[in-house]
């Protein structure tokens, strides 16, 4: 029972996430252009970062890092999920589901540390302004970005360990648009109430953990800007709010799913399409496309992209 090869489940099936075709239409279309603005803004974000030098700061190198974990976050299940619309049978093999689950908490778990790093990064340049730059220096800053890569790949390792192992000889539906851990761990041929737990324990209580990291991090800048300038603290309080926005929107649902005592509501497929689709769209608009710098770097990067196509 501990050889992968004694398990007689090759494919899963995927129930989904509504029956109605009407349903299936809305959600087919929703997909398809949110999942184009996906790509299309964080590639923008992602280019004019690497070629504009004004942009090779600590703040913009970890927004590009952002754009491609969300970008790789959200290509992970979607394009399958909208590719499962059009068909009425929707499977994925074992080893398929696996990698979705590798990479899914791979993704998940980076982008969870770099949110944090990017508050570092603004608690820093708030707080103290004057050495910010021997604080965030590039070395710093590479340690960031790589430390949230190498933290992301040992959760998503720990979580695959224990479902690699796992006998699966009997059902094989999974009520869902994406090989979800929880429910997978149910469908074993096992008792799987410890690792359940275990799971739970690793994914749900990081979520929070990290969760009440940016918020008390949030509080502190606040607090720090209304301390040395009132009027400053207006604007400062519509940035990060709109900061704490996306952040509930990614942690809200992953907290859901694994801390919510009835995995069988169905309204947790619903709130994971904000994690896949809504919030990589929406965190291009909220860190990123708001900024001046950035602004006037993009259009700095179209207009000598205009000006090498008409020389070509």
């Amino acid at each position: 029972m501990n050889e992968v090869n004694h398990s007689m489940v090759y494919e899963f099936v995927f129930l989904g996430i509504s029956s109605s075709w009407a349903m299936q239409l809305f959600l087919l279309v929703f997909s398809f252009v949110f999942y184009v603005a996906i790509v299309l803004g964080n590639f923008l974000i992602m280019f004019t970062v690497i070629f504009d030098p004004h942009l090779h700061s600590p703040m913009y190198l970890l927004l590009s890092n952002l754009s491609l974990i969300d970008l790789c976050f959200s290509s992970v299940s979607v394009p399958k999920m909208i590719y499962d619309l059009f068909y009425e049978h929707k499977a994925i093999s074992f080893l398929g589901c696996l990698m979705q689950i590798f990479f899914i908490h791979m993704f998940g778990g980076t982008e969870m540390v770099l949110l944090i790093s990017m508050a570092f990064d603004r608690y820093v340049a708030i707080c103290k302004p004057l050495h910010y730059l021997t604080i965030m220096n590039p070395t710093m800053c590479i340690l960031l970005i790589v430390g949230s890569w190498v933290i992301g790949l040992i959760h998503t390792l720990t979580q695959l360990a224990f479902v690699v192992n796992l006998p699966f000889c009997g059902p094989n539906e999974i009520d869902s648009f994406y090989c979800d851990l929880p429910r997978l761990i149910r469908l074993a041929c096992a008792d799987t109430y410890k690792l359940q737990f275990i799971v739970t324990a690793n994914s749900g209580l990081i979520s929070m953990v990290t969760l009440f990291l940016l918020f008390i991090s949030y509080v502190y800048i606040l607090v720090t800007v209304q301390k040395h300038s009132s009027n400053s603290l207006s604007k400062a309080l519509s940035t990060l709010s709109a900061h704490i926005t996306v952040v509930v929107l990614f942690f809200g649902p992953c907290m859901f799913v694994y801390l919510w005592p009835f995995p069988t509501m169905p309204v947790d497929k619903f709130l994971l399409i904000l994690d896949f689709v809504i919030t990589p769209v929406l965190n291009p608009f909220i860190y990123t496309f708001r900024n001046k710098e950035m602004k006037v770097a993009m259009r700095r990067l179209i207009s000598q992209l205009g000006s090498s196509s008409k020389i070509l």
